[in-house]
């Protein structure tokens, strides 16, 4: 194992050993490469460059309490990708081999993998891109797939579910109703970045963005889901333009788990006035807990229109859910749902 300063780590990037790609040309995949080389060779006319065809997800490896490591739901990732690339009729690779490509970055940089005491991680970051030379409009015919490894910590180092504020300003949109939105390709996050460096510079945590339509219900934060306890209920958007978060579904299964109702519905901005606690939830940090969310007509906006308030501290209901994914990943729970994938290191 590395000797890094594990305790220190914040969610950012840290180089490790290799990289594995592949790519896809004339109808076929190349066998996996490992490879020390994380420059790659791209044509200036490759469709990425010119077009955004590309999609990417994200998930960890955990060294468990038995010190055994584990990935959590790889291929849940993997049929989020080939949805994601269908969207973008982009060539994708089967669950098969995305699993396979995960299981062969973890090893080989399996001394980058956090010991079980840390809050760290090591996150892997698949990417598809189109990657053939073109010039037209069109859905690129070669792609190449690539997964990366870093190890990580929360946005806040050591500290676990240290809560933060969001604003909400409704003159910014994250995705259209018949859009991109609930696909994880990375045009939706680069039309969002503007306005999350906007919120930032005003020193809120998230971004929480609304339907294009109303601009009245929740939809999601800029860089994951929105879920709420509102007494025993779990409750969470639904709608087509949010992205089908891995970890909100991990969340409201465990919740029910616990005897808790969950709902997917419509969510009024304004029922937060009613909530009891509000959470950012995604692969980074499992859950944020968010204790003010500020409604601005604008975001540019000094003071909002509306502030909402929730507890100050992770919330009882959102804490047990937190502890109850965390103990799965790390095997001090039983994975009493078949979620995670054992890797030889």
């Amino acid at each position: 194992m590395k000797n890094l300063e594990w305790g220190k780590m914040s969610f950012s990037y840290t180089k490790t050993d290799y990289i594995i790609y592949s790519t896809f040309k004339d109808g076929k995949w190349t066998p996996a490469v490992k490879t020390a080389d994380f420059n790659i060779a791209l044509s200036s006319y490759a469709g990425v460059l010119h077009y955004g065809s590309s999609c990417f997800e994200g998930l960890k490896a955990f060294r468990g309490v038995d010190g055994k490591v584990r990935l959590f739901r790889p291929e849940e990732n993997a049929k989020r990708m080939i949805r994601s690339a269908e969207f973008l009729d982009l060539p994708a690779p089967s669950i098969e081999q995305f699993v396979e490509m995960c299981v062969m970055a973890v090893k080989a940089n399996a001394e980058y993998i956090p010991p079980y005491e840390s809050t760290a991680s090591l996150y892997l970051r698949p990417l598809l891109i189109g990657s053939n030379p073109q010039l037209g409009i069109r859905s690129s015919v070669e792609s190449t797939f690539i997964v990366m490894a870093s190890p990580v910590g929360t946005y806040s180092g050591d500290k676990i579910l240290v809560p933060g504020t969001a604003v909400v300003g409704r003159n910014h949109d994250r995705a259209a109703p018949n859009g991109s939105g609930s696909y994880k390709i990375g045009a939706n996050y680069a039309q969002s970045l503007h306005p999350y460096n906007i919120a930032h510079k005003q020193g809120y945590r998230e971004l929480l963005f609304l339907d294009a339509s109303t601009h009245s219900l929740i939809e999601e934060f800029g860089s994951s889901n929105f879920f709420a306890i509102k007494g025993n209920t779990y409750i969470t958007p639904n709608s087509h333009s949010v992205l089908p978060s891995i970890t909100n579904a991990s969340l409201r299964t465990v919740a029910q788990d616990l005897g808790m109702k969950v709902e997917m519905r419509e969510i009024p901005l304004v029922e937060l006035d009613s909530v009891d606690e509000v959470n950012s939830c995604g692969t980074a940090v499992v859950i944020t807990p968010i204790c003010r969310i500020d409604d601005k007509i604008r975001l540019e906006d000094e003071l909002p229109s509306h502030v909402y308030k929730f507890t100050e501290e992770c919330g009882v209901k959102s804490r047990a859910l937190y502890d109850q994914i965390i103990g799965i990943q790390k095997g001090t729970l039983d994975d009493r749902f078949g979620w995670t994938m054992f890797v030889d290191c």
